[in-house]
């Protein structure tokens, strides 16, 4: 017996749909990172890109668990003598861009490279309900069904 190989003319790809409304983070962005590496088909292949389309909406009202929102840090500098900023999950989720909270998530999860970076330019995430890929036709996807951690209320 053989094994089966998947070449990149093979692949067949969806548009999937996901409510991040009361999901958990890293719940939502492990399952997320697997269906954008492709490993849900039964011809999965490392080092082809075989995932599916993902569009996540309500991205500002994802939820974290214990006391992330102020504890959680993330850092950066400016490039001048002390300058370096931080900024907590919550006043990234309160800010501008909420939606860069689930990029990043998803994006520490796939491979460091081309593939890794191919399979995020098919992840797009909207901070409301509201998104411009109608015409695709998306599945949902309802990620607080597969799990009841995957849902918090408050």
């Amino acid at each position: 017996m053989k094994t089966y190989s998947a070449k990149p003319s093979e692949v067949e790809r969806k548009w999937l749909l996901i409510d991040a409304e009361d999901v958990v983070l890293g719940r939502l962005a492990v399952i997320i990172a697997n269906l954008l590496r492709g490993k849900h088909k039964p011809t999965y292949t490392p080092h082809i890109d075989c995932g599916d389309n993902v569009i996540v909406i309500n991205a500002e009202k994802v939820k974290l668990t214990g006391r992330k929102l102020t504890d959680k840090l993330f850092f950066w500098h400016t490039g001048y003598p002390g300058g370096i900023k931080n900024r907590s999950m919550g006043q990234i989720l309160e800010g501008k861009n909420p939606e860069r909270v689930i990029e990043k998530a998803v994006q520490r999860m796939v491979p460091k490279g081309p593939l890794g970076r191919a399979q995020l330019k098919k992840l797009r995430v909207y901070p409301g309900p509201a998104h411009p890929h109608e015409a695709q036709q998306p599945e949902t996807f309802d990620v607080a069904a597969l799990n009841p951690k995957n849902k918090r209320s408050a």
